[in-house]
This record gives structure tokens, sequence and C-alpha cells, in this order.
């Protein structure tokens, strides 16, 4: 399983999406989850709407290639119209190890159709993923509910989809219910598998040791 530090690496809130954050998870070996906005024509990270000055995209992505080979990075599209550049951020050989997801359904068909790589999404209230077929993987929330069943994941990674899960603490619930039926089922030790948490460490000393 491939962990995705939640906006990077850290303990207080108020440290997220910060170069620090994203260090301290490179330093560990975790792939980064993040958010993606536009700030005075520039891509920057942020999860809200910019109003200070924000970490570049281009300076994450420096990080990031400084890190491990191989990191896995997941960039949360927070706006419209960003395609175009995010193209010209990422060369041809790093698509393979990074994915979008979360954009409008008219703007997934235009990254889809530039040849990004993207995720389409699956939850409760989106039982039926948009653009399955095109999608490299699927993004898997759980909002309110641990919904997901061991079956329906492997479902998915024998369709050949990857599949990147919102751990339950993302939304405020005890991850360890959840995490528990993941190992029961052996899914901790699958590749194709990703799970997006705040708790990186205490995740790698469940599913890897």
């Amino acid at each position: 399983m491939i962990l995705l530090a939640h906006r990077g690496l850290w303990t207080d809130p108020g440290e997220r999406n910060t170069p620090a954050a994203f260090d301290a998870a490179l330093q560990l070996g975790f792939g980064l989850e993040t958010d993606v906005r536009d700030q005075a024509g520039e891509l920057v990270i942020s999860h809200d709407v910019p109003v200070t000055p924000c970490l570049r995209l281009r300076e994450l992505l420096a990080r990031w290639r400084q890190g491990p080979p191989g990191t896995r990075l997941a960039l949360n599209v927070k706006a419209d119209g960003l395609k175009e550049r995010l193209r010209e951020l990422l060369s041809a050989e790093e698509t393979g190890r990074c994915f979008v997801f979360d954009m409008s359904v008219p703007e997934t068909l235009q990254y889809q159709r530039q040849g990004t790589r993207f995720f389409t999404r699956q939850s409760e209230f989106e039982p039926e993923p948009v653009l399955y077929r095109e999608a490299a993987g699927v993004w898997l929330d759980m909002f309110t509910s641990d919904w997901a069943r061991p079956e329906a994941l492997r479902a998915h990674l024998d369709a050949g989809k990857e599949v990147a899960l919102v751990s339950p603490e993302l939304h405020r619930r005890d991850p360890l219910p959840f995490w528990t039926a993941l190992r029961a089922a052996g899914l901790g030790a699958e590749p194709g598998l990703m799970l997006c948490t705040d708790l990186p460490r205490e995740a790698d000393r469940f599913f890897h040791e």
C-alpha cells in the first residue's frame, strides 16, 4: 500500500501544506496529497481561496523531484482552468507517478482530452464513478461511514484501476476499524492501493511492520 501524507506530514493543523510538512513526508518516503489553486497568474498550494502569498506549485514540484524515486503525488484541483499550466509544469515521465482529481465533470473531460492522468471519484454520494473507463484510478471517499468493502476495492483493482482511499480520520472518525478490515483482507500489501491519511507514520507501522 502506498501512503499519501494529506497536505504533508504535520502535527499542528497550521503546518499543513507548508514546505516543512512536505519535506518531512518526503524524507520518510511518503507520497503527497495537496491542493492546487491559482493566485496572481501562478499555480499555488492552498486548500481555500488564497488571500496571502502561498507556496508555488513549481516549488513543491522541485522538492518532490528531489525526494525518493517513485514517490507519488496527488493533486486536488480546486479551481477550473488550470490544465494548461499544470501540463507545462509536469514532464511526461513524471505523469506516471502523479495524478489530478476532484475536478468538475466538464473540467475532467478537458484533462482527459489533453492526456493528463486523472482519477475519477466514488463515494456514498457518487456511487457510479464518471469516466471510469478513461480514468487511471478511483479517488474513493467515505464522508459519513466506512462504507467501502474490501471486495469493492478488489473489483476496481481487478479492473486495472488504482484506488486512493480517504482514511476515516480526515472526516473525524477513528481509522482503526477500517484499517483493521483492510489488513485482514490482505489489502495492506496491495501496491495498487493508496491511503490518503493525516497519520502516515501510524499507518506505516500498522500496515508495513
